[in-house]
């Protein structure tokens, strides 16, 4: 069973949201948390609430974030990485944390291939046993919780087995030389007693039931019982064989011109290439080159089904890849 992995989707976002809760209350040595988007807003809160009483308890906690879409301000990072036991770094800064808008529009101006060097992995890692990744960000969009966006977005629970592929892709990121420590993006000084004052209003706000509601927690509580239900059900799949597919950081860094593409791009490539029946491709961003559009028609003329389900414009949140669908839809 060691190298087997235990896999369940996370279909819903409150199921997903609460799931990440009860892990990160009852880790015992490690939580390494790693996103594109970290919200200040409500579930981003209640998160990084539970991060900091993780650490309080002796837990290891890291946090990698893009830079990018960070929207707490460099003085709480700097309070929330003083306490014991919880570290925060930031991927490839220099377009948000410690600039002001002139220096971020600078940066776009004369260095616009470094400044979209993003990183889009998603992965909450707990002891380096059980991991959530997929297509969820810490947000409150995310998780159902917000009155304009209605998000549908699917995570995997992943026990064992290729939990240790995980973590070791979170650790090649870390250790890149674009993950920089918080403390070193920010000239500001912090008193320790503005640090107290922050995290003090974090447990404030999250002890708060008009921001987390008690039906909630209760939810949280019952996790364990809900998954001796989704284990008797048999929704819990042990498997053989999973892989964990990723790029690496600093992927498309010009070193080869303008050419760009990744682990990613290969192995999603490979898998149309060799499918014999069917594929089926749920994304909200549709956007084909000639080459994929090659991919498919090559496939479709080897008897292979092709389904593809995307954003219309009614649903999309970002009308320019919208755009670059639209132009290539009808062929």
């Amino acid at each position: 069973m060691a190298t087997r992995t235990g896999a369940y989707v996370l279909e819903d976002g409150d199921r997903a949201m609460t799931t990440r809760a009860w892990l990160s209350e009852y880790a015992e040595r490690t939580i390494d948390v790693q996103y594109f988007i970290f919200s200040a807003d409500n579930v981003g809160l209640i998160a990084a609430d539970y991060l900091v009483r993780a650490a309080e308890r002796g837990v290891k906690v890291r946090v990698l974030v893009d830079d990018l879409l960070v929207e707490a301000d460099a003085k709480t990072l700097l309070a929330l990485n003083r306490q014991p036991n919880l570290a925060i770094r930031i991927y490839n800064p220099g377009v948000n944390i410690g600039k002001h808008l002139p220096g971020k529009l600078l940066t776009f101006a004369t260095d616009f291939r470094g400044a979209n060097q993003r990183m889009h992995n998603k992965a909450f890692i707990v002891d380096g046993r059980v991991v959530i990744t997929g297509g969820r960000n810490i947000a409150d969009e995310y998780f159902d919780y917000d009155h304009e966006y209605n998000f549908r977005d699917r995570d995997v629970l992943l026990l064992g087995g290729v939990a240790r592929d995980v973590a070791g892709s979170f650790e090649q990121f870390w250790r890149d030389a674009r993950s920089v420590p918080i403390d070193s993006l920010t000239r500001s000084a912090l008193p320790e007693s503005a640090s107290r004052t922050t995290i003090g209003r974090l447990h404030q706000y999250a002890c708060d039931p008009a921001n987390y509601w008690p039906q909630v927690r209760r939810e949280v509580e019952q996790i364990p019982s809900a998954f001796r239900q989704i284990q008797a059900s048999g929704e819990l799949q042990w498997l053989d064989s999973v892989h964990y597919v990723t790029d690496v950081p600093g992927k498309n860094d010009g070193s080869q011109g303008l050419s760009g593409g990744g682990v990613t791009l290969d192995t999603l490539t490979s898998l149309v290439q060799h499918a014999t029946k069917s594929i089926m491709i749920q994304s909200p961003y549709l956007v084909t080159t000639e080459a994929g559009q090659a991919l498919f028609r090559d496939a479709v003329r080897r008897g292979v089904t092709v389904r593809i389900l995307t954003n219309s414009l009614a649903s999309t949140d970002n009308l320019e890849a919208f755009s670059g669908y639209q132009r290539s839809r009808a062929e």
